[in-house]
C-alpha cells in the first residue's frame, strides 16, 4: 500500500507566516480586518505559526507612536517605523523581521510589496501577495498610477509565488501584468459578526459602514438620502465607521448644509456589538463607493439581512448579480437615486422577507474558514516550489 504525502502538508504545523501590511488594529478598516480574520483562521484551523509586521503609527495620527510590539487575539503583532506618506510609506526596517518567517505574505500593492520584490536575493523567502484593490482607489495621479503600474509593479510581481487577487476586478487588473501569477481569492468575511441582526420588519432606514474616506463618496449618499427625505421624510441614514481623509466634523458640516440634516446621524469609534444595535432598527446597506477591491462592508450587511443600495462598480454589479437581492443605485444623481429606492422600498413591501433571507444566505459563502483554508493551499505550494519539494512516496 502507498501513500502520497507532499513534504509541505507534512510540515504544516511548523510553518511560520508573517502577514505583513501598512495598517492594523488598532486601526479599523476592511484592510486591517481582512487580514486580522485571516490571521486568526490560519492560526485556528489550519496549523499555521503567524505574526503579523505593520507600520508603528496611524495614518490619521502620525504624530501618535504604536507599542513595538504586543499580542492582538492571539497572533503576535510588531510594528516598525516610516517616513514618507501614507499613499507609499518607505519602512526599510521590514527586512530585520522576515528572516525567522517560512513564508511572507503581503497585502496590498505598496512599498512593502515592491520592496521585498527588490530584496528577495537578500531575504530569500517565498512572497505571496492579495491585491486587496491595489492603488487606483481614487483618480488622484491617475497617469502616473498606470506607468508605474505597467512598469514598476509588473517587475515586482515577478519575485512572487502568487498574486491572489481579492476581487473578480483584480483579477482581470493584474492578470495583464503577471498572467500565470494570479490566482482570485477573494476576501472572507465575518459572517457571524452579526449574522441575521438586521430588522425584520421593513424600516425605512439606511446604514453605511465603513472608513470615512473621498472615495466612499458619502457625500453623494447624504445628497441622495436628502433627496429621499423631500419625497418621504420617514427616511433615516446612519453613518458609521472610523475617521480617515475625511472626519466626523467634515461630515456633520455637509449634512448642515442639506435641508433634512436631521434624518442623517454619524457616528464614529462604534464596537461591533454597538454596532448591531444600530443595524437591529435597520433596513438596508448602502455604499455610493466609486472604488472597491472586494465590497467586505456590503457583505458583512448583508449578514446580517440588510439588502444592498450599491453604486455601479463592478464588484457591487456582482454581489447584487449574485445574490439577487438590492439594487443598483446611481448616487451621482440624488433625484433619480431617490426614486429607485423608493420603488425598491414598494416592491420589498411585498415580500421582504425573501430577499433579506437571500441576503444571509449569499454572505455565509465568503466565510473565513473557506478563504483561509484556499490560502493555506497557496502557501504550501509555495514553500514546496522554494524548497524544491514537491511530494515523496510513502510505502507501507
Amino acid at each position: 500500500m502507498s501513500e502520497l504525502i507532499t513534504v509541505s502538508q507534512a510540515t504544516t504545523a511548523s510553518m511560520h507566516i508573517l502577514q505583513v501590511v501598512r495598517q492594523y488594529q488598532p486601526m479599523i478598516g476592511g484592510l486591517e480586518e481582512a487580514v486580522r480574520n485571516l490571521s486568526v483562521e490560519l492560526a485556528r484551523s489550519n496549523g499555521f505559526s503567524v505574526s503579523v509586521l505593520t507600520l508603528d503609527r496611524s495614518f490619521r495620527n502620525p504624530v501618535a507612536r504604536l507599542a513595538d510590539a504586543e499580542v492582538i487575539d492571539g497572533i503576535p503583532v510588531r510594528r516598525i517605523p516610516y517616513i514618507g506618506s501614507s499613499r507609499y510609506p518607505v519602512a526599510p526596517a521590514v527586512l530585520r523581521h522576515v528572516q525567522d518567517a517560512d513564508l511572507v505574505h503581503v497585502h496590498g500593492i505598496d512599498f512593502f510589496f515592491d520592496f521585498l520584490a527588490l530584496t528577495k536575493v537578500f531575504h530569500r523567502k517565498p512572497l505571496v501577495a492579495s491585491t486587496h484593490g491595489g492603488f487606483f482607489h481614487t483618480a488622484f495621479a491617475g497617469k502616473l498610477k498606470r506607468l508605474f503600474f505597467r512598469h514598476v509593479t509588473r517587475r515586482s510581481a515577478r519575485a512572487y509565488s502568487a498574486i491572489c487577487a481579492s476581487s473578480e476586478n483584480d483579477g482581470t487588473l493584474f492578470a495583464a501584468i503577471a498572467p500565470d501569477k494570479v490566482e482570485i481569492i477573494e476576501n472572507g468575511v465575518a459572517v457571524d459578526k452579526w449574522r441575521d441582526a438586521a430588522s425584520i420588519d421593513l424600516r425605512k432606514s439606511i446604514i453605511a459602514i465603513g472608513r470615512f474616506s473621498e472615495n466612499k463618496r458619502l457625500a453623494a449618499l447624504i445628497e441622495t438620502v436628502d433627496a429621499l427625505n423631500r419625497l418621504d421624510s420617514a427616511w433615516q441614514l446612519t453613518i458609521v465607521g472610523q475617521e480617515s481623509d475625511l472626519s466626523a466634523d467634515d461630515l456633520r458640516q455637509f449634512i448642515r448644509r442639506t435641508k433634512r440634516g436631521g434624518t442623517i446621524r454619524v457616528h464614529t469609534n462604534v464596537s461591533d456589538a454597538g454596532i448591531a444595535d444600530l443595524i437591529a432598527g435597520t433596513s438596508y446597506i448602502a455604499s455610493a463607493s466609486q472604488f472597491e477591491g472586494f465590497g467586505l462592508a456590503a457583505v458583512e450587511g448583508m449578514s446580517a439581512g440588510l439588502v444592498p443600495l450599491l453604486s455601479p462598480i463592478p464588484p457591487f454589479r456582482k454581489l447584487i448579480s449574485e445574490s439577487g437581492a438590492g439594487a443598483i443605485i446611481d448616487f451621482e444623481q440624488p433625484e433619480q437615486a431617490a426614486q429607485r429606492i423608493l420603488a425598491v422600498h414598494a416592491e420589498l413591501a411585498r415580500n421582504h422577507h425573501v430577499p433579506r433571507r437571500a441576503c444571509v444566505e449569499f454572505a455565509g459563502r465568503y466565510g473565513w474558514g473557506t478563504v483561509a483554508a484556499k490560502m493555506a493551499t497557496v502557501y504550501r505550494r509555495a514553500i514546496a516550489e522554494r524548497s524544491g519539494q514537491t511530494s515523496i512516496l510513502v510505502s507501507g
